[in-house]
């Protein structure tokens, strides 16, 4: 008889904008937590396509960012994916209530123990990124006794400087070097100003498959550095920076078992 899994019976929702920020964002802690037999799901509340709704372009790839999707969460061990199609850009004109009337559905469908959303900072101050941040806030803060431990998710500062510098340095001689990170050239953006974390996770032992994913986004990483970084420098996306939410559950989540408590 096989034994558990150490999380058998243990489940997480990320609650994030676009496809490809799973990956970038908490592809890491994704990889560990399918690894050790939690049920991960995860809201994207877009398809990542931009232009007007009815754009054949925006449609075209708005569907091979689903299908990019469907195979970075493969690889990370995400087993439902849950894909809405608000408008790529423009979150913050959605109705508050519609977006938030989607995330409490998703939090019924799934009863997750723990949700993971982005932290105020979106990430590098991307707009879509911070209303999903609030709007996940207040559903969660709504529930009451029977939320989630809610968790915010930044990029440690720095980290992608040196992805971007290990990617340069891998380039041949003749080559173009790459500029940007997921297409954001300010790669110093990412983590600027961000309030602390409370748990840092090092999901070293799964950085290759977090690489793997974000490539598995090709729309977005073409000469990008994720593009040309090297495997043995997949090391560099390995940190995760968590944080506590003052809303939701108390007590101990089973996710702050697999990192440590930041330095105060």
């Amino acid at each position: 008889m096989t034994a558990p899994l150490p999380d058998s019976g243990r489940s997480l929702l990320a609650i994030l904008a676009h496809p490809d920020d799973e990956s970038i964002a908490c592809g890491g802690l994704l990889a560990q937590c399918g690894a050790r037999g939690a049920a991960v799901s995860l809201l994207c509340a877009s398809r990542g396509g931009l232009g007007q709704l009815d754009d054949p372009v925006r449609l075209q790839l708005g569907d091979a960012r689903a299908q990019e999707l469907q195979q970075a969460a493969r690889l990370l061990g995400v087993q439902d994916v849950l894909l809405r199609d608000y408008r790529n850009g423009f979150f913050p004109w959605v109705s508050a209530e519609l977006l938030e009337e989607d995330i409490r559905a998703a939090i019924h469908r799934v009863s997750p123990e723990v949700v993971v959303t982005f932290d105020e900072d979106g990430l590098y101050w991307h707009p879509d990124h911070i209303v999903i941040h609030e709007r996940t806030t207040a559903v969660v803060a709504a529930l009451g006794e029977a939320a989630p431990a809610l968790f915010y998710v930044s990029i440690p500062r720095g980290s992608m400087r040196a992805v971007l510098t290990a990617a340069a340095a891998a380039v041949p001689p003749d080559a173009p070097m790459p500029r940007c990170v997921l297409g954001i050239e300010e790669v110093d953006a990412f983590g600027l100003f961000a309030p602390p974390p409370t748990l840092v996770l090092d999901a070293g032992e799964f950085a290759v498959k977090k690489l793997q994913a974000l490539r598995c986004h090709r729309t977005q990483i073409c000469g990008d550095a994720l593009d040309l970084l090297r495997e043995e420098d997949a090391h560099l996306l390995g940190v995760e920076h968590y944080r506590r939410a003052p809303v939701g559950a108390a007590g101990q989540a089973f996710i702050e078992h697999l990192g440590r408590p930041a330095e105060t």
